[in-house]
């Protein structure tokens, strides 16, 4: 009997990206920044050339930067933040824009890996947010904010002993840090689940050009390729909503 040979790299290997150049304790360049720098410049170029067109009926590019943001001004904004939130449209759609492009890179043949997968990248995203809320939360309320975000009002005083240090820690701990591992783990997840797929669809292309068309995991490669790039859009949209409800909140009160 004959065995197909099956070689899945080691977790420690799909994670740990050699650098491009550099390499030093300070200073190191790899994959992940190459990514997270190609996002950013994508994002730039988009509504630069959005932005220099002008035209009064939008076509191409400009049409779609416009949708993307009257998009996002009525789904997340609105909602969330209410008239005073618009003012924070260009932040929240570059927000989206730059963690879109660095998780559909996973998709892209070559690069093959979503920057967000690595806690680098999603955990100065997540501290930046915290920072913004606080210090937007301070300049509205005073240091009132503080007080207001951790003490429900109409809550009996004994209460407060309990509630008052869960509260704390959701609101300035438990709320960063879960905004950085949702966004984490699941591209995470996904890299590995189209790794696994990958490594098996490329064994049986080996073994022999005709099973790669009819088994699974060439089926379930296909389907998951056009699932992550859903994910991709959603996992954006997710951290987009939640920074929007948490800028809101230091605009208006959390209760």
């Amino acid at each position: 009997m004959q065995y197909l040979a099956i070689n899945f790299p080691p977790i420690s290997e799909v994670l740990n990206w050699k650098p491009i150049f550099g390499g030093g304790t300070i200073v190191a360049f790899n994959k992940v920044g190459v990514i997270t720098l190609l996002a950013t410049i994508i994002t730039l170029v988009l509504f630069w050339s959005a932005g220099r067109q002008r035209k009064l009926v939008p076509v191409g590019v400009q049409n779609f930067v416009e949708w993307s943001v009257e998009f996002i001004d009525n789904s997340i904004i609105r909602d969330a933040m209410g008239p005073e939130g618009r003012s924070w449209g260009p932040y929240l759609t570059a927000l989206f824009f730059f963690i879109f492009f660095a998780n559909v890179f996973e998709v892209i043949p070559f690069f093959q890996m979503p920057a967000t997968a690595r806690m680098a990248v999603p955990a100065p995203l997540a501290i930046a947010v915290w920072v913004t809320f606080v210090v937007l939360g301070v300049k509205k309320q005073g240091f009132k904010y503080f007080k207001d975000a951790v003490v429900p009002p109409g809550v009996p005083v004994y209460v407060l002993f309990i509630l008052v240090p869960i509260e704390i820690l959701s609101t300035f701990f438990v709320r960063p840090f879960a905004l950085a591992i949702r966004l984490f783990g699941n591209m995470l997840a996904g890299h590995l689940l189209l790794l696994t797929f990958t490594v098996l669809s490329e064994a049986l292309f080996i073994k022999s050009i005709g099973l790669i068309i009819l088994p699974l995991p060439f089926v379930m490669l296909t389907a998951l390729t056009g699932y992550e790039i859903f994910v991709s859009a959603l996992q954006a949209f997710i951290f987009t909503t939640l920074t929007a409800v948490y800028l809101g909140e230091s605009l208006h009160g959390s209760h």
